[in-house]
């Protein structure tokens, strides 16, 4: 497989150093993507770099996934307006493992030839002297050179303070990761956002300055949102990878709806659909877009390499769920998750004890009908139900053994009016 003619077609490459298609034909070539331990989960904006180790993998070199304990302790400025929040140690400790965690859902790490590998820069930053680092590293970067890098002069000619030393110093010290790296495991290939165009190329320039050897780098394009916001923001938040941040539901419905202007280039760069399936899909968009096909073969493909198939089929019975689909097998929380947005009320358990409460009680104290009358004849004409299941009785209660682990009842009027009871 021809790596750099994979990233293209999948629109996958932004820049790449001079040599690097050569290097990558003529052999094995151990390649690294950074990670930051700022949070204990990635979100989808990592996918893109996340699928680039995929397909560094399956063309048969070795993706090395660095995880910034030490970096991560300072703070990458790039991309940022103000500076980072500090992190503990123990906190970078416990978020690295939980990153490594989640790209064992993407790589392999037990292949015969090519096993994915996971290395920490704490463990050779932690045992830096400054007075030699300075010496021995410091005297190859230029100040005036850091000050036109792209992430720094970003920050300077900005209306916030500016940049400080701990963050200014953050190339320094990636840089030297690129050098240890290729000392440890023979590394000779970064990869990155496009915004780490500028560490990625002083690891590379000072590989060269101290121990003589050419290395390379290759960045992906950052992805941005319909209206150019930062792809994997909403309204709630970012879409996390953990099901415990987001759940595998709202993961789900984040790439269902996708628009039609996107969903082919999201298509290209967030799974391992081939050129082929993705034309057929192409041009079932431009011929049947109210099937959303394009968006279907998205939305499982990415929720089933992240949660897993168990995952995807929860959430696809939950996005079912919400337009009238079977219920049962969720639990509360899913019920919390899928109608979170939907109008609610809550009723007292011990007035569902014995034979219950009436349906047409609920309907006009939940606003779903306007008199007992108008709820009896909304019944009649088949138009109410509990729970998904149509009620056909114009008398009919509910108990607390109708609710949801006995704490939610579901009303809907028609195919979308929903409401949700809380039994307290």
């Amino acid at each position: 497989m021809d790596l750099i003619e994979e990233f293209t077609w999948r629109e996958m490459l932004q820049d790449v150093t001079e040599g690097t298609a050569d290097a990558l034909a003529a052999g094995k070539v151990s390649g690294y993507i950074g990670f930051d331990p700022t949070a204990s989960s990635l979100h989808v904006g990592n996918l893109m770099p996340i699928m680039g180790l995929v397909h560094l993998q399956r063309a048969g070199h070795t993706p090395i996934i660095l995880t910034g304990g030490g970096t991560g302790l300072i703070g990458d400025p790039s991309g940022k307006a103000d500076e980072r929040q500090l992190l503990t140690k123990e906190d970078a400790a416990e978020n690295s493992a939980a990153i490594r965690a989640q790209l064992e859902h993407f790589l392999d790490f037990d292949a015969s030839s090519n096993a994915a590998m996971t290395v920490n820069n704490l463990d050779w930053l932690s045992e830096l002297s400054l007075v030699d680092f300075l010496r021995d590293v410091g005297k190859h970067f230029s100040v005036k050179a850091m000050m036109n890098k792209e992430s720094v002069r970003r920050r300077l000619e900005g209306e916030d303070s500016g940049i400080t030393f701990t963050e200014f110093a953050y190339m320094l010290l990636q840089a030297y990761d690129f050098v240890e790296l290729n000392e440890r495991v023979g590394c000779t290939l970064q990869m990155g956002g496009s915004d780490q165009w500028g560490n990625i190329t002083a690891g590379i320039d000072l590989l060269r300055r101290m121990r003589g050897q050419r290395a390379y780098g290759i960045t992906f394009p950052l992805i941005t949102g319909p209206g150019g916001e930062k792809f994997g923001k909403t309204a709630a938040g970012a879409v996390w990878l953990d099901p415990e941040r987001t759940s595998p539901y709202r993961f789900y419905q984040f790439w269902i709806n996708t628009g039609d202007d996107d969903v082919i280039r999201y298509l290209k760069f967030s799974t391992l659909l081939s050129r082929t399936e993705i034309a057929e899909l192409g041009d079932s968009l431009e011929s049947n877009p109210q099937e959303r096909a394009a968006q279907r073969a998205l939305a499982e493909n990415v929720t089933r390499a992240v949660h897993g198939e168990s995952g995807l089929d929860k959430a696809v019975q939950a996005t079912r769920a919400l337009f009238g689909g079977d219920i049962s097998g969720l639990g509360a929380g899913d019920i919390e998750d899928i109608f979170a947005n939907v109008p609610s009320s809550k009723v007292s358990k011990s007035d569902l004890e014995g034979e219950g409460k009436p349906v047409v009680d609920f309907l006009v104290e939940a606003g779903v009908a306007t008199s007992k009358g108008d709820a009896r004849r909304a019944i009649e004409g088949g138009g109410i139900y509990a729970n998904n299941r149509r009620i056909s009785e114009p008398d009919a209660c509910l108990t607390n053994d109708d609710a949801v682990e006995g704490r939610y009842l579901i009303l809907r009027k028609g195919k979308k009016r929903y409401h949700v009871v809380e039994v307290v």
